[in-house]
């Protein structure tokens, strides 16, 4: 999203279980477009062998971890830990944006109850997320367009494909978002600014253009070919529907 906003102080809740750390220092660059992540709290039980690459994690991006001992087989005491800590934390005064890092839908609830309370949630998880996680938080990244290099075998990592001009207006879903935020805050002449779009498109889906390739949503917009743009003196970019 491309417009001015207050800082904010984010918490990061981490779900180690169910979530690869080889994407936490992208989760981390993609928030600090947005504030400071002044809390870093990763849920899991440390005794566990498959935890090894999330503890080579922890020191290096400043992350705290919280113990959780599986008393019983399954995943519902680290569901259970990150819940209480993400209330303890919405109580405090402390943040005011949370951030999930899970492919568990189970929290899905939780993101609703963040979400009552007036503050945003930044989702990122595998693309194997349930998508009624993903479409609770806003703006929803998947973790794989966040790696920049495969540690199993330390070979280059092949970005995010790019999604073609074809290809995004092929997508329903995505040139109905795009259309219908213009259209929401577009001024009497038809424009739209640009900042606008961005802040009416995060504030009602989890849509994030990094998951087409792009790094911003005006790159994503321009190569869409749906808009006509201009930039206005001292105001920014502006775009307006380019169909008849």
């Amino acid at each position: 999203m491309e417009t001015a906003h207050k800082a904010l102080k984010i918490a990061l809740l981490i779900d180690c279980d169910n979530v690869s750390h080889n994407a936490v220092e992208g989760v981390l660059e993609e928030l600090a477009k947005y504030g400071t992540v002044n809390v870093r709290h990763a849920h899991g039980d440390w005794k566990s062998p498959s935890l090894v690459g999330w503890i080579e994690r922890l020191h290096p991006n400043a992350i705290r971890p919280v113990q959780q001992f599986a008393y019983t087989k399954g995943k519902n005491a680290t569901d259970s830990s990150m819940i209480i800590d993400a209330m303890d934390l919405l109580y405090s005064g402390n943040v005011n944006a949370f951030a999930l890092m899970t492919s568990d839908s189970d929290f899905t609830p939780l993101v609703l109850r963040i979400l009552e309370s007036g503050m945003p949630v930044f989702g990122f998880g595998e693309r194997k997320t349930p998508s009624a996680f993903v479409d609770a938080c806003s703006p929803f990244i998947f973790t794989e367009n966040l790696i920049e290099e495969d540690e199993a075998d330390d070979k280059p990592k092949q970005p995010a494909r790019r999604k073609t001009r074809n290809e995004l207006r092929g997508d329903t879903q995505l040139v109905r978002l795009l259309r219908t935020a213009v259209e929401q805050t577009s001024e009497d002449d038809g424009w739209a600014n640009l900042g606008r779009v961005g802040s009416y498109i995060s504030n009602n889906s989890s849509f994030s253009s990094i998951n087409y390739g792009y790094k911003k949503i005006s790159d994503l917009i321009k190569a869409s070919d749906l808009f006509e743009i201009k930039a206005r003196a001292g105001m920014g970019m502006y775009i307006k529907d380019s169909k008849p």
